[in-house]
């Protein structure tokens, strides 16, 4: 699973989840991408599976890229406890994603096999999601 190896805090607010991605919303690796629609938290258990579900379509050609980190822990107090007792302890971690942003890549297979493998990674993901391909000038179109 993928986490952050050292942090300076422990534990983090959850802040908001405003605006639209600035950064991270062109298509810098690969040939085709997918581009998220709506504002969510990723947990590294949905990364994963996301790139299981990619890796295992294309049968290993091409390449992959993972443009989204998971670097906030969300804490979670036990079941059935009782308020107060101070925040509880980071038990997974998420990826801040924001509307535009790109979060997967891929190159080096037919864009029909992209499209479905990206189809396939979209459901286990917990936002609506577009499939984008790279134009000459490093754009993204639909």
């Amino acid at each position: 699973m993928l986490m952050p190896k050292k942090t300076k805090f422990r534990k983090q607010q959850r802040g908001r989840m405003k605006g639209s991605a600035f950064r991270g919303s062109r298509i810098s690796f690969g040939e085709y991408g997918l581009q998220a629609s709506a504002p969510a938290w990723v947990t590294n258990r949905q990364i994963e599976a996301a790139r299981v579900a990619i890796t295992r379509h294309i049968k290993r050609q091409g390449k992959l890229w993972i443009r989204i980190f998971p670097d906030k822990p969300v804490t979670v107090k036990p079941a059935e406890t009782r308020m107060g007792k101070g925040k509880g302890a980071p038990e997974y971690w998420v990826a801040v994603v924001k509307p535009g942003r790109i979060l997967f890549e891929l190159e080096g297979v037919e864009p029909e096999i992209a499209r479905r493998a990206m189809e396939l990674a979209s459901a286990k993901l917990p936002m609506k999601t577009k499939f984008v391909r790279r134009v000459a000038t490093g754009k993204v179109t639909g």
